[in-house]
């Protein structure tokens, strides 16, 4: 086989079934390879077993991948030329690495006799994608082609999951040899480190502390984070939660880890986490924390975060992770699922039980009291009208991407979330453009599902041009822009930390006419929501759509993302804003000059 071929072939072999990517020179036998293996299956089968989604640029096509990823929980594929091609990628690796999801970004390079000397659309891949993917791999030796691609597959998926980078010189392409079928590379160092995890048991005596904790605990509270998503670990918390009683708060990564409807879900917490949530974090006397890393938009404040828990227990996959925001008091660094599991299995066998219905009606009260509000009475449309509309259509059970800014808080705080993988945000990085690619991705991996991009008038100009791949592949995907003609959350940090200085936030980029560039781009639905009295009948519509659907929606420029949470404040000092209730009478605090956007 050609170096090409094998390339193709150890796809297949993985179960690939999607490929996003921008060809050119340096890449053109392994597309020319991907077409023959297409061209000769489809003759057998009808239908092309890998088909090739080309998007507007490859940053697109990186997020298409972890779009693809975030919703099957398979590894998403990128396959690009040198130069400008890969490194236009590396936005999207270095978010994958960020919310640890597990893409392989095959890419294109010069020639090996040419590498260094400033070729024609030669850049330093393994250079500049080294500081942000998981691994990257240059192959000079085309004898180790075959096993540096299934390598790339094991490491993206193990342990924490995250991007891999392969950057193939044009000539290993070109290169004949003998295909072998098995095979990877040895990686004795990370093999050696991801053994020490997945062996890594729960042990009785480990379980009877962790039980222990449980005995002594009246007000527990699982804090579940991005991990639970990405380990595939959602039942069994829910099972372990659900057996015992535990209330479940997420983290933005982890929201449908927990049914967002189920009375002892709390939802999100953190800087923009619901009221109730923060305080029953507060409240809690033991803080579970599962999958999650105490990052500094839930844990602004480490000193001050769960100030009343007397312990804290902390499940992962990374023994990094353990102690490096908060001392905790028990953990345990495992494969989540399997640990979870063990843990419930043990629990049944030391017959420990504990009434926690004290803290379930606190629960209860918590919600009730401080549940999500908005001004209703408002001649304008609110944006939080606008979700609760299309979230009575989708019941929780739709896929939700989202571009950064007011409109993803929006989304993750209004929609609910029933199952694990219909979240798809870029959290860590907080990458604007995020959403549309990431929808297409999603559409690709569950093509009965319905796929909704909330985005922003100014997230979703960052990638466009990908409404056009919407309709060019005939996606059913439902784009909404809430549109406040501005950068909406900085221009809310603007109010609150500058004295209303909206520099270069307020007064640019107006003049984008959205519904006629989708309408440019193929959309057949495409509006323009201005009149609150429109809301139900227009969602209705857009919702009931056979196709890709386009809906702009000119909200309140006012509008704000509450609560907040300062960054580097504590939750005793969380605005709720004027309309959702607040039990805290403390100043809400200003961010110091050294923290963070």
């Amino acid at each position: 086989m050609s170096g090409a071929d094998m390339v193709v072939q150890v796809l297949a072999d993985e179960g690939v079934d999607t490929i996003f990517g921008y060809s050119g020179g340096a890449i053109l036998p392994t597309y020319d390879a991907v077409f023959r293996f297409n061209d000769r299956h489809e003759k057998d089968s009808g239908r092309q077993p890998m088909p090739l989604i080309v998007p507007a640029n490859e940053q697109g096509a990186g997020f298409m991948a972890a779009g693809y990823a975030r919703a099957s929980g398979k590894v998403g594929v990128v396959m690009v030329t040198s130069g400008p091609g890969a490194t236009n990628t590396v936005t999207p690796v270095r978010d994958c690495m960020a919310d640890s999801v597990p893409i392989v970004v095959i890419c294109g390079q010069v020639p090996r006799a040419a590498i260094g000397t400033d070729a024609f659309q030669e850049a330093p891949v393994s250079g500049i994608m080294g500081a942000v993917a998981k691994h990257v791999f240059l192959v000079t030796d085309p004898e180790q082609l075959e096993q540096t691609m299934r390598s790339a597959f094991e490491l993206a998926r193990t342990g924490r999951p995250g991007p891999v980078v392969i950057d193939i010189p044009k000539d290993v392409q070109n290169w004949e040899g003998i295909f072998k079928g098995e095979g990877s590379l040895p990686l004795p160092g990370y093999h050696r480190r991801l053994k020490a995890v997945t062996g890594n048991s729960l042990s009785r005596s480990s379980a009877e502390s962790f039980y222990a904790l449980m005995a002594e605990a009246e007000r527990p509270l699982i804090y579940a984070g991005g991990g639970v998503i990405n380990g595939n670990a959602a039942k069994a918390m829910r099972r372990f939660a659900n057996e015992y009683g535990v209330p479940v708060t997420t983290t933005l990564m982890a929201l449908g880890a927990s049914d967002t409807t189920h009375p002892l879900a709390l939802h999100m917490l953190g800087m923009h986490g619901l009221a109730s949530a923060n305080y029953a974090v507060e409240d809690c006397d033991l803080l579970i924390a599962v999958g999650a890393r105490f990052d500094d938009r839930v844990a602004g404040d480490p000193a001050n975060f769960a100030p009343h828990a007397k312990r804290i227990a902390h499940f992962d996959v990374d023994i990094a992770e353990i102690g490096k925001v908060k001392r905790v008091d028990w953990h345990h660094v495992g494969v989540l699922a399997k640990d979870l599991e063990d843990l419930l299995t043990f629990g049944r066998e030391l017959d420990f039980a504990k009434d926690y219905s004290r803290w379930h009606q606190h629960i209860a009260l918590l919600k009730s009291e401080y549940a999500l509000n908005y001004d209703r009475d408002s001649d304008l449309i609110q944006p939080y009208a606008v979700i609760e509309a299309i979230n009575r259509h989708s019941r929780g059970k739709a896929i939700i991407s989202t571009g950064v800014g007011q409109h993803q808080m929006w989304a993750a705080q209004y929609f609910d979330y029933r199952e694990p993988r219909l979240w798809l945000t870029s959290g860590s990085m907080g990458t604007m453009g995020f959403g549309l690619p990431a929808a297409i991705g999603a559409q690709f991996a569950a093509p009965d599902r319905i796929v909704i991009d909330i985005d922003g008038d100014a997230s979703i100009r960052m990638n466009i041009g990908e409404l056009e791949t919407a309709t060019t592949y005939k996606l059913p995907i439902k784009v909404v822009v809430l549109n406040n003609y501005g950068d909406g959350m900085v221009r809310q940090w603007q109010k609150l930390y500058y004295d209303s200085r909206m520099s270069a936030s307020d007064k640019s980029l107006h003049r984008k006419d959205f519904v006629k560039a989708a309408e440019a781009d193929g959309f057949r639905f495409a509006r323009k929501l201005e009149d609150k009295a429109d809301i139900e009948s227009t969602v209705a519509e857009f919702m009931a759509f056979d196709g890709p659907a386009f809906l702009e929606v000119i909200i309140d420029p006012d509008a704000g993302v509450y609560p907040m949470v300062g960054p580097g404040l504590p939750y005793s000092k969380m605005i709720t804003g004027e309309f959702i209730n607040s039990r805290n009478t403390a100043d809400s605090g200003q961010p110091g000059p050294s923290e963070m956007f």
